[in-house]
């Protein structure tokens, strides 16, 4: 298992001035439904994390988003996986939307693991007993992945938007000079290493024109996915940034579509296991 490494390459400001864009919440009245509440990640720090909920008995999703949004950005986003019988909470990195702190390589994957854990209890406190899944948008896709290759036990799928394999690539088209800096792939978040050990139903979204994460990207992850029960969408003259504007219907129906599966599976597993009464048994 690749979780837990050292990015420490990667926190100086040549690189953390590409790799994060946070901005700060203006603060407004909440989306009717939501909670906000916020997780403690270290003395003095704290990020901000905001539900939509659907019925407690239904799929949930915890997403982490791209490099350049914040929690608010999915107020109208949210309701729509509720539409769709999914509760969905977004975390914000440090410094971004509610969250105090300034954001690191290194802190983006040591904050997925407490986000993780406070998520899960604090679900199980509310009496929230639906499968939980796991989703990352472009620079979400690290703390995604790191997260369902260190707890896929406790999770049912993973689900990867405009997600990269490779992180020195990704760092040449943002503009970071890694050959200056000295910095290789084995100094990155090794993304394409960490779903190899991920045996859990895996959809993997990507637009065919994103001009920042080559669809060839995903076609890695595809290829190194640990698990059977995977697929691909290709979202069809979609950039980057611009898929739930051009195939929104389509977009959220095959992420339902994919929920609906896990659920299958799920029921199945879950149903005991008797002997065959069409055979006699032995003595």
């Amino acid at each position: 298992m690749i979780t837990g490494h050292d990015v420490s390459a990667l926190d100086r400001p040549e690189v953390l001035q590409y790799l994060f864009h946070p901005r700060k919440e203006q603060i407004q009245a909440l989306p009717q439904g939501s909670i906000d509440f916020f997780i403690p990640v270290e003395e003095g720090e704290k990020l901000g994390a905001r539900f939509y909920p659907s019925e407690p008995k239904e799929p949930h999703l915890l997403f982490f988003h791209g490099n350049g949004e914040i929690a608010s950005d999915y107020d109208t986003i949210g309701p729509a996986y509720n539409s769709y019988g999914i509760s969905f909470l977004v975390v914000d990195y440090r410094g971004y939307g509610q969250s105090s702190g300034s954001p690191t390589a290194s802190n983006l994957l040591s904050d997925s693991h407490t986000i993780f854990r406070k998520v899960s209890t604090w679900l199980e406190e509310q009496d929230r007993t639906g499968l939980l899944m796991i989703m990352g948008r472009s620079l979400g896709s690290v703390p995604a992945l790191e997260v369902a290759s260190s707890y896929q036990d406790e999770l049912s799928g993973l689900i990867l938007d405009s997600a990269f394999a490779r992180t020195v690539p990704l760092l040449h088209r943002l503009g970071v000079a890694t050959e200056t800096l000295g910095i290789s792939e084995a100094d990155g978040f090794a993304n394409f290493g960490k779903i190899r050990d991920i045996g859990k139903p895996t959809l993997i979204i990507h637009g065919q024109n994103d001009e920042i994460i080559p669809p060839k990207e995903a076609d890695i992850l595809l290829a190194n996915s640990g698990t059977m029960r995977k697929q691909l969408m290709i979202a069809a003259g979609c950039g980057h940034n611009d898929i739930l504007q051009r195939c929104g219907n389509l977009y959220f129906k095959t992420i339902s579509q994919f929920v609906e599966m896990v659920k299958r599976i799920k029921r199945r597993n879950s149903m005991p296991r008797g002997f065959d009464r069409r055979y006699p048994r032995r003595h």
